[in-house]
């Protein structure tokens, strides 16, 4: 197994959720489930946060975090995860998302494995199938297509492939679709390439960063997840979430 380390990126100024990461989940802030759980990651030899606020730096250093102090004008957390990548011995990178207080760390590990097990490919990210037609057509819902190989041919916004006769007359082909799950692991020498590379064209028209790796010929290793990771947008995501925990909040420490 090649050696992996677990980087979440986290800032304050989210437009939809200010303050997100240090958001109130039964009384320590979300960060900390994300940061928790990615721990038991067995894969992954140590977990750091990446964040450019000296907020979310006390926080994460008061519940025991590792925490590492990222340039302020970063594109996007990939960027922030690449300039600690830079201070870090390790074969491979994770990005975790910081806004999933529920991940799970199995999928971490499957995610590392399927890296560490291809040589060929440059990075590994997971997929989930669409249940439904909302998801289909939601465009905050990435959806992947793949090879025979499993490696990734194109992410979008739009429901791909499209289903010449419509989706409505055949609903049975919702299974032929599948959503991505934002969880990546690079090879570092990787990741330390991609993000000096401009923006392409087709990250621009779909607004989606792993299509620069396509347009530039990398290797995306691609393997299903039996569920979806949910994350926090949205201050109505984040009161859902509490509901849901309302009578449940040992589930955050599972």
């Amino acid at each position: 197994m090649l050696s992996a380390v677990g980087v979440i990126p986290a800032r304050y100024g989210s437009s939809r959720l200010p303050g997100k990461p240090l958001a109130d989940l039964h009384g320590k802030p979300l960060l900390y489930y994300v940061y928790r759980r990615a721990s038991r990651a067995r894969t992954l030899n140590q977990v750091l946060i990446a964040t450019d606020d000296e907020r979310i730096y006390r926080a994460a250093r008061d519940f025991g975090a590792t925490v590492v102090m990222t340039s302020g004008n970063h594109r996007s957390g990939t960027d922030r995860i690449a300039e600690a990548a830079e201070k870090i011995e390790a074969d491979l990178i994770v990005n975790i998302q910081g806004d999933e207080p529920l991940i799970d760390f199995a999928a971490i590990d499957q995610a590392v494995e399927l890296l560490s097990e291809d040589p060929t490919a440059d990075m590994a990210t997971l997929q989930t199938p669409v249940r439904t037609s909302e998801e289909l057509w939601n465009p905050n819902v990435v959806k992947v297509v793949t090879d025979v190989q499993g490696y990734a041919l194109y992410f979008s916004r739009s429901p791909v492939p499209s289903i010449r006769n419509g989706i409505d007359e055949r609903p049975e082909l919702l299974r032929e679709f599948y959503r991505h799950i934002g969880l990546y692991v690079y090879r570092r020498d990787f990741l330390l390439r991609f993000t000096k590379w401009p923006p392409t064209r087709l990250e621009l028209l779909e607004d989606l960063e792993q299509l620069r790796a396509l347009e530039h010929g990398a290797k995306i290793k691609v393997e299903s997840w039996q569920t979806s990771i949910t994350g926090i947008d949205t201050p109505e995501d984040l009161e859902r979430i509490r509901k849901l925990l309302g009578s449940n909040p040992g589930l955050l420490e599972t």
